[in-house]
């Protein structure tokens, strides 16, 4: 079916440029949801395929399941015998190809020339239908994933953000590893790595996005490779909800790696919203505000004027129905203190008297320029209606979502960070020479209250 004969299955959506586009939203007869979204001005195509299906659906002895099951995708079909086969498909024709595994998803993408896209959506296609989980391949990815665990856990500025998560969900999936652990990784068998997959990967569980430079040929590629798979009842896992605890007299919550180091990597950290709460457009300007860039509060107070750290800044995440604030920085352990006085200052300040105007203004220009820059790119449109299609309940374009932000005011984003820095919610993460909670709280000189 010709894009001119789509009409009746167009969902309008306004696009990024100032051209007008339109979102074609197909749904498969198999229950596979279809997303194609033409960009002009680009000779490039990406195919990216979204499985709901990530780390807080697993039990805790399957811990690292959903990963695992992502490696194995590479490792071979009924059609391309193993990772060579798949792989030199791909090189040959310059592709950039890659997965990841989150809490909530599971990606796998194919960015290509546009004259490759019929190669690249049958790769993927294949892969995610066909993989043959031998038993061989999976004994020989265990011990790879084994040294990406350890990898890991030996780098301390990646290490600390599992260890934030650890603190703020403290006993729910949510604080486990993506990766899982050596006991559970080692002990799982190929029946019950198979069966999970078999569970998840149904085509009603997963949204394709093909964004780029796309002709009128796309649909017919698109019903070719991922039409013919059939449907599938849906036994997707259930995830256990996060119920939020109460102001705790025992915060902040803390977890440490204990490690000898000369730089202390440390992660601050609050409870916050889930992924499609409005409440999510205030906390992004104000972690703009507060550490999102050069010119941010805390890049000014902590480095450039007391020459604290050279890494510091703010971040969120957001799942289905929780999300979290950090602040993480690099410090020198003899400074810790001062160091920590510094932010928590900040984070009291912010949260009792809001941010200026001025800042705000700022705040949205530079948010409105890095949306620009990044939508450039036909994989980060891909992502992001992939999200969108998958977890919001309403479908937002980035023009849309750039003009929720220019309707924010500073009462909002003051509203937000009193709801967010909460000191009896807080956690910490932190990789240094500490071999306990209270000795960590001592020698930064932390109270309950920061």
């Amino acid at each position: 079916m010709a894009f001119d004969k789509l009409r009746q299955c167009l969902v309008g959506v306004e696009g990024f440029t100032m051209t007008e586009k339109f979102m074609h939203h197909i749904t498969l007869k198999n229950g596979l949801r279809v997303l194609l979204n033409p960009i002009k001005g680009t000779d490039t195509v990406t195919a990216l395929v979204f499985v709901r299906i990530g780390a807080r659906y697993e039990s805790s002895s399957m811990n690292g399941v959903t990963h695992f099951v992502e490696h194995l995708m590479f490792k071979g079909t009924q059609r391309r015998q193993n990772t060579q086969k798949i792989t030199r498909a791909l090189d040959s024709i310059g592709a950039e190809f890659n997965a990841f595994t989150s809490k909530c998803v599971t990606g796998y993408y194919v960015k290509s020339d546009r004259k490759a896209l019929p190669l690249s959506l049958d790769i993927l296609s294949d892969m995610l239908f066909n993989s043959k989980f031998d038993e061989k391949e999976i004994n020989r990815e265990k011990g790879v994933i084994i040294e990406e665990i350890n990898l890991y856990r030996e780098n301390p500025i990646h290490h600390v953000e599992d260890l934030i998560e650890e603190a703020l969900f403290d006993g729910h999936v949510l604080g486990r590893n993506v990766v899982g652990t050596h006991k559970t990784i080692t002990e799982m068998s190929r029946e019950e790595i198979y069966k999970y997959y078999k569970s998840n990967y149904s085509p009603s569980n997963m949204v394709l996005v093909v964004s780029g430079n796309i002709d009128s040929h796309a649909r017919t590629i698109i019903e070719k490779c991922f039409g013919r798979k059939k449907a599938e009842k849906d036994h997707r896992a259930k995830f256990e909800p996060f119920l939020d605890r109460k102001d705790s007299k025992s915060a902040p919550h803390v977890r440490i790696q204990t490690k000898k180091t000369e730089q202390i990597q440390i992660t601050i950290g609050f409870p916050s919203y889930g992924i499609d709460d409005d409440r999510n457009t205030a906390l992004s300007l104000l972690s703009i505000v507060l550490g999102g860039n050069m010119s941010s509060r805390l890049f000014i107070q902590v480095r450039e004027r007391r020459g604290l750290a050279y890494r510091v800044g703010t971040d969120m995440e957001a799942y289905e129905d929780v999300g979290y604030f950090i602040v993480r920085a690099g410090l020198d352990q003899k400074r810790l203190p001062l160091a920590m006085k510094t932010i928590m200052n900040e984070l009291r300040s912010v949260a009792r008297f809001g941010i200026t105007d001025e800042e705000l203004k700022d705040a949205k220009t530079f948010l409105h320029g890095q949306v620009a820059i990044q939508m450039e790119d036909s994989f980060h449109q891909a992502e992001w209606y992939a999200k969108q299609q998958m977890f919001h309940r309403r479908m937002k374009s980035p023009h849309a979502f750039l003009k929720q932000i220019d309707s924010q005011t500073a009462s909002d984003i003051k509203r937000v960070a009193k709801e967010v820095i909460n000191f009896s919610r807080m956690g910490i993460g932190v990789v240094g020479p500490y071999k306990n909670r209270e000795e960590f709280l001592r020698r930064a000189k932390l109270t309950a209250n920061g």
